[in-house]
Formats: C-alpha cells, sequence, structure tokens
C-alpha cells in the first residue's frame, strides 16, 4: 500500500477546463470575448452579443445587472473627487468653474469606463462559471425570483 499513490478525492464534479480568472477579466476588459480573446463582445455600447463570432461561445448568460455602473461610480467618484480637491487646494475657482469643468469631465470618464467595466465583469462571471456559463441551468435560482425546488 505504501508503494502506491492514491490519487485526491475531489468533490463538486470535474472542472470542464481551465478559465483563469485574471486573463477573463483582462479580455472583458479589453471588450473581447473572454475564451478566445478575438471575437467582439458587445454588438451595441452596453448590449453583448449571443454568441462569440469567433468560437461560438455562448455569453447570453450573463447577468451583469447593477455592478458595472457601481463600479463606475465608485471609481470615477473616487478619482474625480481627487482631482477636484486637489484641483482647489491649488487653484481656488468659483463653484460655477469649478461645476463647468468637473460634470463634463465626470460625464465622459463614466461614458468612457463603463463598457470595459461591464466587460470585465462578464469575464469574471465566465472564469467563475457563474449564471449558467458552466454548463448548468440557474432558471431555477429562488434567489432571483426564481420557483423554489
Amino acid at each position: 500500500m505504501e508503494g502506491q499513490r492514491q490519487q485526491p478525492i475531489r468533490y463538486g464534479g470535474t472542472q470542464a477546463g481551465d478559465r483563469p480568472l485574471g486573463r477573463s477579466i483582462k479580455r472583458g476588459l479589453l471588450n473581447t470575448c473572454p475564451n478566445c480573446g478575438t471575437g467582439k463582445l458587445f454588438r451595441a455600447f452596453l448590449k453583448p452579443v449571443d454568441r462569440c463570432a469567433v468560437c461560438g461561445e455562448a455569453l447570453h448568460h450573463q447577468q451583469a445587472d447593477d455592478l458595472p455602473p457601481y463600479l463606475v461610480i465608485f471609481v470615477v467618484g473616487h478619482v474625480l473627487l481627487g482631482g477636484y480637491m486637489m484641483t482647489d487646494l491649488i487653484f481656488p475657482l468659483s463653484m460655477w468653474l469649478h461645476l463647468a469643468i468637473w460634470a463634463p469631465l465626470s460625464l465622459l470618464t463614466a461614458l468612457a469606463t463603463i463598457q470595459p467595466i461591464k466587460g470585465g465583469v462578464i469575464g469574471l462571471q465566465w472564469a467563475l462559471r457563474m449564471h449558467g456559463f458552466g454548463g448548468e441551468d440557474d432558471s431555477a435560482d429562488p434567489g432571483r425570483g426564481g420557483p423554489i425546488a
């Protein structure tokens, strides 16, 4: 028995392939398919494709919901607030001038970052096999209003 090595017991079934988390999020941030990295992730500004045109990976499972806007508000708010405070210390401007500078800047920054952040969230869900990306059906999830099994 000492000469034989026993295989470790794996609970939860076998994984169907490696999905590196960092690579998947990076590909999503670049608005490409998290599986192959070459197909387009979005067909419209914030509307993801149903299937990757290159590798055929099904992407209609994604449920990014409110996480991308929350992350945009969090990141843009902290970065622009720091910029506003540093600018106000160096150049004391009137409130109207600050409003004229920072309101358009915050709007443009939010619009520029929402699509890559949503792509990163889709890449995260794909890598972690969430919301149907693992091959199982999530339609009967009681936490999302589905029937209780």
